[in-house]
């Protein structure tokens, strides 16, 4: 059981984001993590309200740190800290975060995306085809990974796997199949 010290700084550093103060709420953080060194919720909630604050740099410390010393945190820690590489261009350290967060939790449909991406953008198409394949069986209402899916159908030349997605897509996204339609120049 943690401390009444420790209680009353959580309590009040959730207080200070509730009420939008999100400097204060850093501050608790900050002496939360001198009097419990490399505390996961801590750790984990700065990197959050800094990654939400847009100290990019930051947050990715906070997750490194955390991660470092409790690697079974949390796939969804593994994910946010992949999303900030992802965002700042470390593909590789992307990718190992990513396929961190779906060992840990196959059904993190975000973390699949995200590897998604990160393959995409490294050019590993068939491995992304698979990989956002999986993405759509565990969200298959989102057109996020469907569009995705589409466009690498259409780098791998296999122009009529694009078609199938974007006649799919119409039956619920029609506004991302017509996007489609105009960015490849596929009709359904």
């Amino acid at each position: 059981m943690k401390s009444l010290t420790y209680r009353w700084l959580r309590w009040r550093a959730q207080a200070m984001i509730l009420v939008g103060r999100h400097a204060a709420a850093l501050d608790v953080f900050d002496e939360m993590l001198l009097r419990f060194p490399g505390d996961a919720y801590v750790l984990a909630s700065r990197a959050h309200l800094r990654a939400q604050l847009g100290q990019r740099e930051a947050a990715q410390a906070d997750y490194r740190d955390l991660l470092a010393a409790h690697p079974e945190h949390s796939a969804a820690s593994w994910f946010n800290y992949g999303y900030l590489l992802e965002e700042a261009g470390d593909l590789a350290q992307a990718e190992q975060a990513f396929r961190r967060a779906v060992s840990m939790d196959p059904r993190l449909d975000r973390a699949w995306y995200g590897l998604g991406l990160v393959l995409i953008r490294t050019r590993r198409f068939d491995e992304a085809v698979e990989v956002l394949k999986r993405n759509t069986e565990l969200q298959p209402m989102s057109p996020y990974g469907w569009y995705q899916l589409a466009r690498v159908h259409v780098d791998r030349h296999e122009p009529e796997e694009a078609r199938r997605i974007i006649r799919h897509l119409k039956g619920f996204e029609p506004k991302v199949a017509a996007q489609l339609e105009r960015e490849t120049g596929l009709s359904a």
